[in-house]
């Protein structure tokens, strides 16, 4: 048994983003370990209802998520209305230097007798300023391989592949260098000198990287000189869920039971823009190929819309549960989704409206268990085309095969939860 540490985690975005940072808290408090997260004020009773001592940081992430996806619709569909696109640009931005600073302020004072600052992905900046601030051990969460790596995707180089990202991450630090170095003054330090990733990496901070590796080949492989120093500083763990029931799933699953497996169709907490005409189109689409369809309704709000005798609209599901029920999944492309699809054994189609997931698309595709495309573009004919596409009996076979050799959440929860373990462990002695 280790000694109890003091583990402070911070995980930013929607509920399916601190979702895993939850998934390791809760087991790390299982443990014995003390341990307090940082959420969003809007996902605070989340965290408390899984058991964990919360405290919100940063702004509600409700607001931004929805403009998010109303830039990159905007961006994506009406390129030339360059005014809106810069107003939303410009919201985002207020919105982000707001949401670091108080961010900075809540974790300098939480973690100030931290052992170790444990951070999802989203906004690891400010976590990385505080244990760095704080001289202690920071690890990050990482929902897909986000560092440099040359398997980016299939026609590039490797090379090519690590320079471009190594090039997005010193980009992205040079458009926030500024308020980042207002933060970090704010807290004793002199400005920075390299991107949070590449800071991260040089203090020989812990990236759990919560995804399962088989998604991606080549990966293990490359980063085999990070895997085989002690502990391990990139550890492959598996997707983190929390796989809890719900009220509705003896609901849903009686209703899947009364006929034929359907086509679940869910996305996200992210509201989306046209309920309405995501419903009928989802409708139609199923009529024609003779499905049944569920709707998991998520952040949109589905009410006083049209109803079909052949879709039934959910509340919040357990995917563990339900998706092994359904024919195939088509979804927003987030990592908790699409791992929880990957573990069902069904076939899946990814619509996507934020830029981090097309990468998803592309894997699936790479894997031949899914298709993708952007939600923004799809039409009743290029949904029906599409699902028709991943039905085929080919599709489903290759899904059941790679859901054999998947990590099941237990295992990716103990074996993050190890890790931090063994972090800690070893920095309390240096």
């Amino acid at each position: 048994m280790n000694s109890p540490k003091n583990l402070v985690l911070s995980s930013y975005g929607g509920r399916g983003d601190i979702e895993p940072a939850v998934v390791v808290g809760r087991e790390l408090l299982r443990r014995g370990h003390d341990v307090l997260i940082a959420v969003p004020p809007n996902l605070v009773g989340f965290a408390e209802a899984a058991g964990l001592p919360a405290v919100g940081y940063g702004l509600d992430s409700g607001p931004i998520l929805e403009l998010q996806r109303e830039y990159f619709t905007c961006y994506s569909r009406t390129p030339w209305k360059l005014r809106e696109i810069s107003r939303m640009a410009r919201e985002t931005e207020q919105f982000a230097a707001e949401c670091w600073a108080e961010m900075t302020r809540t974790l300098h004072r939480v973690s100030a007798r931290a052992d170790v600052l444990l951070t999802g992905l989203i906004f690891e900046q400010p976590a990385a300023n505080v244990a760095e601030a704080h001289d202690i051990p920071l690890a990050v969460l990482q929902y897909f391989p986000c560092r440099p790596h040359g398997q980016l995707l299939p026609f590039l180089p490797a090379p090519l592949s690590r320079l471009l990202m190594a090039g997005n991450d010193w980009a992205a630090w040079r458009g926030t260098r500024r308020a980042e170095d207002a933060q970090r003054r704010e807290i004793g330090l002199a400005p920075a000198r390299a991107s949070a990733p590449r800071r991260i990496a040089d203090r020989g901070s812990l990236q759990i990287q919560a995804y399962d590796v088989l998604c991606f080949p080549g990966l293990e492989t490359e980063w085999d000189t990070w895997n085989r120093q002690h502990p391990p500083k990139r550890p492959f763990v598996g997707a983190l869920a929390m796989a809890s029931p719900t009220e509705a799933d003896d609901d849903v699953a009686g209703w899947i039971a009364d006929g034929t497996p359907p086509i679940f169709f869910g996305f996200g907490s992210v509201p989306l823009g046209s309920p309405a005409d995501t419903i009928t189109m989802i409708a139609e689409a199923c009529r024609q190929l003779g499905h049944r369809a569920v709707i998991g309704a998520g952040g949109t709000d589905f009410g006083a819309l049209p109803q079909f005798d052949h879709v039934k609209v959910v509340g919040q599901v357990n995917y563990a549960t339900i998706f092994p029920l359904c024919r195939a999944v088509v979804h927003h492309g987030g990592s908790g989704t699409l791992a929880a699809c990957l573990r069902a054994g069904v076939p899946q189609l990814v619509l996507w409206t934020l830029p981090d997931q097309p990468f998803f698309a592309a894997q699936l595709k790479r894997l031949k268990v899914g298709a993708g495309r952007r939600f923004s573009t799809t039409t009743p004919r290029t949904l029906v085309a599409d699902l028709r596409r991943i039905l085929a009996p080919d599709y489903l076979q290759r899904a059941r095969e790679l859901a054999a050799r998947m990590t099941t959440p237990a295992q990716s929860a103990a074996a993050a939860a190890d890790h931090v373990e063994d972090f800690a462990k070893l920095a309390s002695t240096l």
